[in-house]
């Protein structure tokens, strides 16, 4: 069996690396397109309390996929890969009104009944919240859960490129156009030279409907532009947790004093990946309003992904209804690096004809 994965993004790259762990010969196919989102995510692996709670496919995905971590990790490590930036550094989340984080703590401890990976809950004063973080505004509050990660996208994505590798998957750079019979694809053409293959897995991103056009699919999926700001802090920074405040933005810190501060959420950007000032803005303001203590901390870097985001909170996973030899794996917007490895593996388990993880049939286009 051949299969060809268009796209080279971590769900790209997981349902290679899967595919080749279980023997499958695999070529990944990525252009390079700039703004892709794996290269500016900054990954935080706390699903318990998310807004989405109530909206079952996804949640049940998410902590499905903050689980399977570790068991990733080991993995990768058995392919010579541990250099991947993953860590368990706990999440603050963060508030002044104690009614926000009763109600938090209450749906914590909730959660940890089903999901005992969430770890230790705690309610933390200001003072103790500092202590974790130091830059906080002095009159914040937090909620601490123990079991929450952090991971950069950019170096996971790498361990999975290079242990992929090691397995045997190809990797071709270039833009590729589905190639197909009648209702049955065939494979890809890159740069006028064909890849035939047993199934492809359509894994583009944001650009995934241009991909789909020879098979006349088009998905709810259009790109969301975020602006991602990089800063370093003369500190160590390894162990500082995730803050999440109420609103969609957030702090993380990493090793060697980096600290990220994102991100904005800019609906009906198209692929527009500029650095915009208004973009900028509005990535400082909210980080400052949460940490105030980072204002004379340099900035490094402004970063900019183009997010597969559609009107679920949830991707499209899984073959295409009379459509022979294709499978998806498109749609992850903002919380790609927390769903993305463990869909990988489950389109990698349907394409083999294995049945091992989560019920796949809420994901079917």
């Amino acid at each position: 069996m051949h299969i060809v994965v268009v796209g080279g993004g971590i769900a790209g790259a997981s349902t290679a690396y899967h595919l080749a762990r279980a023997g499958a010969e695999v070529t990944i196919v990525d252009s390079k397109a700039k703004g892709q989102a794996t290269a500016a995510g900054a990954g935080i692996i706390s699903p318990w309390l998310s807004k989405r709670v109530r909206i079952k496919p996804y949640f049940s995905l998410a902590k499905a996929g903050a689980i399977y971590y570790p068991e990733l990790l080991e993995m990768l490590k058995e392919d010579g890969q541990n250099n991947v930036s993953y860590k368990q550094v706990g999440a603050l989340y963060v508030s002044a009104s104690k009614k926000r984080l009763d109600e938090l703590e209450k749906l914590a401890y909730k959660q940890r009944v089903e999901t005992p990976e969430i770890g230790e809950i705690r309610r933390l004063s200001a003072e103790e919240a500092r202590v974790k973080f130091p830059p906080l505004r002095e009159d914040m509050t937090a909620l601490f859960l123990e079991g929450a990660a952090r991971v950069d996208g950019r170096q996971l994505l790498q361990a999975l490129l290079e242990a992929g590798e090691a397995r045997g998957v190809r990797y071709v750079q270039g833009e590729a156009s589905l190639l197909h019979e009648g209702s049955k694809v065939t494979g890809v053409c890159v740069d006028e030279v064909t890849i035939e293959a047993d199934t492809v897995v359509a894994a583009a991103g944001a650009w995934i409907n241009k991909l789909l056009e020879p098979v006349s699919i088009k998905l709810p999926v259009e790109p969301q532009k975020g602006q991602i700001m990089h800063m370093h802090v003369n500190a160590d920074t390894s162990n500082w947790p995730v803050i999440l405040p109420k609103s969609s933005h957030y702090l993380l810190g990493f090793d060697g004093g980096k600290v990220v501060a994102g991100a904005t959420r800019e609906v009906g950007s198209g692929y527009d990946t500029k650095l915009t000032a208004a973009g900028m803005q509005e990535v400082v303001r909210e980080a400052l309003k949460v940490a105030p203590g980072l204002a004379d901390e340099e900035v490094t870097e402004f970063r900019v992904g183009l997010r597969p985001a559609g009107p679920n909170p949830y991707p499209i996973l899984g073959p295409v209804k009379n459509v022979d030899g294709l499978h998806l794996a498109a749609g992850f917007g903002p919380a790609g690096l927390n769903l993305a490895p463990y869909s990988g593996k489950l389109v990698a388990e349907v394409i083999l004809g294995q049945t091992q993880g989560l019920d796949i049939t809420p994901y079917l286009l």
